[in-house]
């Protein structure tokens, strides 16, 4: 039978690429199908040219093959206790009984999963130096922007986003980079100090050892609520279910100066202002509750209230920040068809959820469905969302007193303010005295940084880190070699073995990588001809960019799988989103929020409808709306 059936896929292993020929054979006789038509369009390199439907076609084959080969539990399969979600209608504090077959899964301190087998790094932690690497590729030499397509509001959200997400337990153990000669000179700090990520045996005979998440992984709106019992006690009122807020509109301080809010390591002004703005929601949405159910006690509020903003968080993120970051018709569809299904949201609003994830999204699908691999995010969604070349260098801080405006609603520049100064206690004082609304109109007005090689903020190597309670630390780190380091240490594959183990052909020269002389010669200098010791920022920062994306194809393919797992593996997105969980007021104010232009409409009216002209509040507000296209966005076909 061996015999049997390498003779029949000798003719089709021709036309793989050779990388490919030991997975393509492990994998069922559908999956084997679906493959080749994905790798026959990739070796093509045409999937974001065809019409927006074939491309829909394309991106829901590729993530069913990632389903099945890209998803790998860390640590044993959690045999938790079987519950019954009757008894527990809410988000849990810690993010415990979620999943009905196992109550810790997604819970804090879980392990983080993998989409890739680890690749052990230990003897290459130093190879080349992350100092070296951070220096001659990553440094900003001169700030390039994107244009009206991306601005610092957007910036913020997705570091407001990984406060929700992801963090790692650190060890006791302190590990130091010293600054090699031949870049010494160019390098803010000459040393570092800085503490390992905590590695912890798992007991399974695959993955031996993993990391622990400190965060919820759930899409829980932690960054505001906390991971634990202890912060959401710090931030709520318990009086009408509301959390603490200043009268400013601003986030309440401690006598140190540390924020008052669910997350609050390592923040600036943006990320502030944005978790701020969503205390505020949650506490209208109690307000809102309260006026049609009067006999809600202060609990019940809170819980519906936290289920409320964290889907519309979660919403936003979905159909409005990812549609801006990845700027085509095809992932407008998608984004959209993930939420309401591609029969769309008029008739999802009009008939409820019918049939599965494609016709009727995966937002109110049955049951939930983690693909038989217990929820988690991953090191690998951690490394693709290394976004830190987003963030400018400086603050353009705008006249929000003034009648007086510019084109397309632009208010007048005041002054620079350094990013520096927006950051950590300083960055309170700071936000306190710009206030709100200042803050969020000049980072609307201001286009953020490209994810491209050259673009890493200097001010970002020399920074001042913080403990998990906010509280600065004594050492300074250089933030830019301290990311390619973490890669390595978390044994997160190589960028070549990343595309490799994404079915996405991997690069055979720099060439491949980059049409830029200048990169070509510099990642030689750095690697010399070995393509296969790239280092995955890097590789991320140097990739060729398809039309429309702010991010690499490479990064994107995570995003493809994991965007649809954060939500399909929720109860509270599926099984559980409906009005018995959420009542039937706090459903309709999730299914009526489309954009962040939505809740900032809800709390500053006259914001948008003064100072943004933009369509998105993630795009450059002084950007032309979107101009109105006759062609059903189904029959489109990309320019």
């Amino acid at each position: 039978m061996n015999s049997i059936k390498a003779l029949l896929l000798a003719p089709l292993l021709k036309f793989i690429h050779n990388d490919f020929h030991q997975i393509f054979s492990k994998m069922s006789l559908l999956d084997r199908f679906l493959f080749m038509i994905v790798h026959s369009i990739d070796k093509l390199g045409i999937w974001h040219r065809l019409p927006v439907i074939l491309g829909l076609l394309y991106l829901a084959i590729r993530r069913h093959l990632h389903q099945q080969y890209n998803l790998l539990n860390v640590g044993r399969t959690p045999v938790g206790v079987r519950f019954n979600p009757a008894d527990f209608p809410y988000r849990t504090a810690d993010g415990k009984f979620n999943d009905p077959f196992n109550d810790g899964v997604g819970s804090q301190d879980s392990f983080f999963g993998r989409n890739i087998l680890p690749v052990d790094q230990k003897s290459k932690l130093l190879k080349p130096d992350p100092m070296v690497v951070a220096t001659k590729l990553l440094a900003r030499k001169k700030l390039i922007d994107t244009g009206k397509q991306f601005n610092v509001i957007a910036a913020s959200w997705i570091q407001f986003m990984i406060h929700d997400w992801i963090d790692h337990l650190e060890d006791t153990k302190q590990i130091e980079l010293k600054a090699p000669r031949e870049v010494a000179n160019q390098c803010p700090l000459q040393s570092f100090r800085f503490f390992s990520s905590k590695e912890i045996p798992t007991d399974f005979y695959d993955i031996k050892t993993g990391f622990l998440n400190i965060r919820t992984p759930w899409w829980d709106a932690s960054s505001i609520y906390g991971s634990n019992v202890t912060r959401l006690h710090k931030v709520r009122t318990f009086k009408d279910g509301k959390l603490k807020i200043g009268k400013d509109g601003l986030l309440l301080r401690d006598e140190d100066g540390i924020a008052i809010s669910g997350d609050v390591r390592n923040g600036w002004a943006g990320i502030s202002s944005l978790q701020a703005l969503f205390v505020l929601e949650h506490n209208l949405v109690c307000d809102s509750l309260k006026k049609e159910y009067s006999d809600l006690s202060d609990e019940d509020l809170y819980r519906h209230s936290r289920l409320v903003t964290s889907a519309v968080i979660a919403k936003i993120h979905t159909i409005d920040w990812t549609i801006e970051l990845l700027k085509t018709d095809t992932l407008l569809a998608g984004m959209r068809a993930n939420w309401y299904g591609l029969l769309g949201k008029k008739f999802k609003d009009t008939f409820g959820h019918v049939g599965g994830t494609s016709l009727g999204g995966i937002v109110g699908l049955k049951k939930p469905n983690n693909h038989g691999v217990p929820y988690s995010l991953t090191e690998e969604f951690t490394s693709v969302y290394r976004m830190h070349s987003l963030l400018p260098d400086d603050l353009f801080l705008r006249d929000t007193n003034t009648a007086q405006l510019g084109t397309n609603k632009s208010p007048p520049l005041i002054k620079k303010v350094p990013m520096i100064n927006l950051v950590g206690l300083e960055g309170g004082k700071s936000l306190s005295e710009i206030g709100f609304t200042k803050q969020m109109v000049s980072m609307g007005h201001q286009a953020c940084g490209a994810l491209e090689l050259w673009n890493y903020p200097m001010w970002l190597r020399n920074i001042i880190p913080q403990d998990v309670d906010g509280k600065d630390r004594p050492d300074h780190v250089d933030l830019a070699a301290l990311e390619i380091y973490r890669d390595r240490e978390r044994s997160v594959a190589k960028y070549n073995e990343f595309r490799r183990s994404l079915l996405l052909i991997p690069i055979s020269n720099w060439k491949d990588l980059t049409n830029d002389e200048e990169a070509i010669k510099t990642l030689h200098e750095v690697y010399g001809n070995d393509v296969e010791e790239l280092d995955l920022l890097v590789g991320l920062m140097a990739e060729k960019k398809i039309k429309g994306f702010a991010i690499s194809e490479t990064a994107f393919t995570i995003f493809l799988l994991m965007a649809s797992r954060r939500l399909e593996s929720d109860r509270f997105f599926t099984s559980d989103y409906n009005e018995e969980t959420y009542t039937k007021k706090g459903l309709e104010w999730v299914n009526t929020t489309e954009s962040l232009k939505d809740v900032l409409d809800r709390h500053y009216p006259e914001m948008t409808t003064k100072w943004m002209n933009s369509t998105s509040a993630f795009s450059v507000w002084d950007a032309a709306p979107e101009s109105h296209n006759p062609i059903p966005l189904y029959f489109r076909i990309p320019s």
